[in-house]
Parts: structure tokens; C-alpha cells; sequence
């Protein structure tokens, strides 16, 4: 599927995984078994977890560690394949 198709797809997910002041590494297994069951999961980044990163930076790290491609960040939600 091309990245525009799943951005339409995304548009009406919820999201499912949130990312606290715990950061990245507390939600991997979680964000690892949800891409397990489904094709997109659209995760949110609390302030707390931000801190001084941005949330394409930490939508990148977080995408690293599980081995999914980031289809895109709007705000401070992204969505991972």
C-alpha cells in the first residue's frame, strides 16, 4: 500500500498506545504486539514524554525499535506500520 493509502486508513483509528513520561522504551513490547494483530497503530506522545524532542524524532526512535515504518506524525500522534 502506498503511504497516502495509509494515511486514509489511519484517519479514523484511535489511538491505542500512549507514550508517557516513562518514554519509548516502556510501550515497545505493547506497540509490538499491537502491529502483531493489526496493520496501522496510532500512537500519542504526552508532553511528559516529549520534554525537549520532537514528536518526529520520537515517533522515529520508537519506530526503530520495534522494525515498523512511521507513516507519518501530525502533531503529537503518529502512525506506525
Amino acid at each position: 500500500m502506498s503511504d497516502h493509502e495509509l494515511r486514509k486508513e489511519a484517519h479514523d483509528l484511535d489511538v491505542t498506545v500512549w507514550v508517557g513520561k516513562s518514554g519509548v522504551d516502556a510501550v515497545v513490547d505493547e506497540l509490538a504486539d499491537q502491529l502483531d494483530d493489526r496493520k496501522l497503530v496510532k500512537v500519542k506522545f504526552l508532553r511528559a514524554a516529549r520534554g525537549g524532542t520532537s514528536t518526529e524524532e520520537l515517533a522515529d526512535e520508537l519506530a526503530e525499535s520495534v522494525g515498523a515504518d512511521l507513516v507519518e506524525t501530525r502533531g503529537n500522534t503518529a502512525v506506525l506500520h
